[in-house]
């Protein structure tokens, strides 16, 4: 019993000894934080507005039937090349056809008749020299003498203008392209006005976007873009602003900007997704911190400095930015070091493990 008793004490002791490491071993682990951490470096900040669009063909054209008629062939099909001047589409309409008869019609009888005026004014002009006829008569055959020559020009006027109605029964190419739209067969009825195809210049092309109206005031023309295709997103490619729409969508809220490609992008074609960073201004030199490393409290920015290896909450003040820097204005220099994903329960005096290092030390 007595052993016992001396033993107790040294239990004891041992007890609070193990007590006391693990609290603190617990205590110092839960103050040590890993973190992935970056310097603050002067560089270039590349301000820019971002905007999504589509692909547009600088030269469309919607062709039409101008007369109803009948289908009666096709010289080019949707995905063909065509040439300025190409027949696309011929039509055979009745109306425009008698149009014409009936206009030449017309101008044989006023020829006729223009024919016959001329020769009474030749007649009454030498019977006026012969004293036959009274100056009035020979002023009226002169007047009908004009009036039929005038109704002679404005025949062949209308001649001119039929024969014109009937070649736009043949639909044509204006401009060497590609035939993207053909809608209609031999044998087709096609009502007037009707479109039926469309022919797109291919060689070039413009890149449509649309731009958030407090971001246009920004913007003019001549300024440089980079440009990144959906069907392309490895690729980039340079373009210039040509274009920009004095008019905001009422309900979008935005403008339309058009990008002219700098060189061709090859594998583009009409109706492709795009995205555009246009370029409005660059800063060089510039103090920057990874956007994702500054946070808010009470509307003021602040940082989580690493300093001697722990620790300390920076307030900053932020300038410009673009994706993804921001312009340090105040609280750091360069060489400094802070927490590029700061966490809630990061507190000032916290042990701070950098990722990085630790996995080259290991």
């Amino acid at each position: 019993m007595q052993n016992l008793q001396k033993m107790l004490p040294k239990f004891s002791i041992a007890f609070v000894m193990v007590f006391v490491a693990v609290a603190a071993y617990l205590l110092t682990r839960g103050n040590t934080v890993e973190v992935e951490a970056g310097k603050i470096e002067r560089s270039e900040l590349v301000e820019a507005v971002y905007a999504t669009g589509y692909v547009e063909a600088e030269s469309i054209a919607s062709l039409s039937a101008e007369f109803s008629g009948t289908v009666r062939s096709v010289g080019a099909l949707e995905g063909q090349r065509v040439r300025k001047g190409q027949s696309i589409i011929e039509f055979d309409s009745p109306q425009p056809r008698l149009a014409v008869e009936e206009a030449r019609a017309a101008l044989g009888e006023e020829q006729a008749a223009a024919r016959d005026n001329s020769l009474k004014l030749e007649r009454n002009r030498m019977l006026f020299k012969a004293g036959a006829i009274s100056r009035q008569q020979l002023d009226e055959a002169e007047r009908n003498s004009a009036q039929s020559l005038e109704a002679l020009r404005q025949r062949q006027a209308q001649l001119r203008s039929r024969e014109d109605d009937l070649k736009k029964l043949s639909v044509v190419a204006p401009f060497d392209g590609m035939l993207t739209l053909q809608k209609v067969k031999p044998g087709d009825y096609v009502t007037a006005n009707t479109e039926v195809a469309v022919v797109t210049d291919t060689s070039s092309y413009l890149v449509v976007v649309e731009v958030d109206e407090l971001d246009v005031p920004r913007l003019r023309t001549g300024l440089k873009a980079m440009i990144a295709f959906d069907s392309m997103p490895a690729r980039r490619f340079q373009a210039a602003v040509v274009r920009i729409v004095p008019q905001t969508d009422r309900v979008t809220k935005t403008s339309r900007v058009y990008l002219r490609l700098d060189d061709s992008a090859g594998a583009i074609q009409g109706g492709m997704t795009a995205t555009a960073n246009i370029i409005y201004n660059v800063k060089k030199g510039t103090l920057l911190a990874r956007k994702s490393s500054v946070f808010e409290e009470e509307r003021k920015a602040y940082v989580w400095k690493i300093v001697e290896g722990k620790l300390r909450k920076q307030q900053v003040r932020t300038g410009d930015s673009d994706l993804t820097f921001v312009e340090i204005l105040e609280g750091l220099v360069e060489g400094d070091k802070v927490v590029t994903s700061p966490q809630e329960n990061f507190r000032d005096g916290m042990e701070a493990r950098i990722a990085d290092e630790r996995k080259k030390s290991s």
